[in-house]
């Protein structure tokens, strides 16, 4: 029995749901960035005790670039909203959860590192590979939508 949805129903519906999935994850950014701060890099964090020097990268604090990242997922969640940006958005959260992956690898190196607990390593090897399928899904979305 043919399907009375469209490709651009689909299409919709799929932006929605990633576009909930951001605006969730938008949220906890704020609500416990704590979640997230495992996930920046070292090298993009100012040190302002003055313990270690700084990487050229380091212009943000860890909790400036929690807060900025919950920011940018918000923004491309309303992106995918509109018809009109869906396809510059999809496009800019695919690069946004690659470029993510390398907040996840360092994570991942740190959990299995002298200082990491079995927790942390649990939690960092689940979330790495969850950001193959984000992206996949995210970059979908750039497509136009079939009638």
């Amino acid at each position: 029995m043919p399907s009375r949805w469209s490709g651009r129903d689909t299409q919709t519906l799929s932006a929605v749901a990633m576009s909930a999935l951001l605006l969730t994850s938008a949220t906890k950014h704020f609500d416990d960035p704590a979640f997230f701060g495992p996930v920046v890099p070292d090298f993009l964090c100012r040190d302002d005790t003055g313990e270690q020097s700084n990487s050229p990268l380091a212009v943000l604090s860890q909790d400036e670039w929690v807060a900025l990242s919950g920011l940018v997922e918000a923004g491309a969640a309303v992106g995918l909203l509109i018809p009109a940006t869906r396809r510059a958005a999809a496009g800019a959260i695919a690069a946004m959860f690659t470029l993510f992956l390398a907040g996840h690898l360092d994570a991942l190196r740190k959990a299995y590192g002298p200082d990491g607990t079995p927790a942390q390593r649990r939690a960092h090897t689940l979330r790495l590979p969850l950001q193959a399928p984000l992206i996949a899904w995210a970059w979908s979305l750039r497509k136009p939508a079939r009638r």
